[in-house]
């Protein structure tokens, strides 16, 4: 898949995700809008797009930066506990700190994210049995667990409906004033370039990278911040998006190799792709109603993801 066509197709579905909507504006109403129309563009379409594009860019790499530091095709936020734990993170903010902002809650929930993914990283180094498949089990496993927990305390504080709110992602709620905290993932996409290198050695092993002369656990450490931040920031504006930074970079490693800095690009244009496809989806399907992103990319995102499964001996 070359860049161009993947450049092609997200200037297509950008323009698309603007002018797709229960409100009819086509490409001529920008000659002469009308004051409706207008609010309608720049208060919900453009800040939805945004969104939109940041959050497919952030959730792919940070499932490509993951699968690179775990050594495993089969791990991302999704799988490996992360956004489990920033949910635990947020019921525990709404519990102790019910009138803090929203930039508390989200230094507080990156704090249980971060937390979580270290611990998860921590029992990959203690497991020996390292099938392909059996790492991400323990994700899911280890992701139910603390799901369970947020679930009881949840009830037992009567705050489930608000802790659900960030169960499904939505992108219906998104208008100018409610997404902009999700801009913190850009400076850290950014963070992720930079170390691109360093995440590609660190991938080889700790002993590989120590004898290059690289500082082992602060390259580890930058990149399950960069996954945490984001993560979070993606949660609180949007909620959880399943398996977007698992079959991204999976797709993209089949046909570009395992290269982090030359995926880079790929994997944020795909991403922004996917999810821009997925949402587009969602709106049309049931028009004039909606289908929350979260839905639609799980069910294309879990078909993709048994495909790999089924094929993950021919990409191995």
């Amino acid at each position: 898949m070359k860049k161009r066509y993947l450049i092609i197709a997200f200037v297509v579905l950008s323009l698309a995700s603007l002018f797709i909507g229960v409100k009819d504006i086509t490409p001529l109403d920008l000659l002469h809008m009308t004051k409706d129309q207008r609010d309608i563009l720049f208060i919900s379409r453009f800040p939805r797009l945004i969104s939109l594009i940041i959050a497919g860019v952030s959730m792919s790499i940070c499932g490509l930066i993951m699968q690179q530091l775990s050594r495993n095709k089969f791990v991302s936020p999704s799988t490996a506990g992360t956004m489990d734990s920033a949910r635990l993170g947020i019921l525990v903010s709404l519990i102790l700190f019910s009138s803090a902002s929203m930039m508390e809650k989200m230094l507080i929930a990156s704090v249980f994210a971060l937390a979580g993914t270290f611990l998860f990283m921590r029992l990959l180094d203690r497991i020996k049995f390292k099938d392909a498949i059996f790492i991400p089990l323990v994700g899911l496993m280890f992701g139910n667990i603390i799901s369970s927990i947020t679930t009881f305390f949840a009830y037992k504080h009567d705050l489930i409906q608000s802790i659900s709110a960030w169960l499904h992602g939505d992108f219906s709620m998104i208008m100018a004033g409610r997404y902009e905290m999700i801009y913190i993932s850009i400076p850290l996409v950014i963070v992720a370039y930079l170390f691109a290198n360093k995440f590609t050695i660190a991938g080889m092993g700790e002993e590989f990278a120590v004898n290059l002369g690289l500082n082992y656990r602060v390259v580890v450490n930058t990149g399950l911040i960069i996954v945490a931040l984001s993560t979070t920031a993606v949660l609180l504006t949007v909620g959880m998006i399943p398996f977007l930074g698992l079959v991204v970079p999976n797709i993209v490693s089949i046909y570009n190799g395992d290269n982090l800095k030359k995926n880079l690009t790929h994997t944020a244009l795909l991403g922004a792709v996917f999810l821009l496809f997925c949402d587009i989806l969602g709106r049309v399907i049931i028009f004039p109603y909606e289908m929350p992103i979260g839905l639609t990319v799980g069910v294309i995102g879990s078909g993709i993801f048994l495909y790999l499964l089924m094929r993950r001996k021919a990409y191995a």
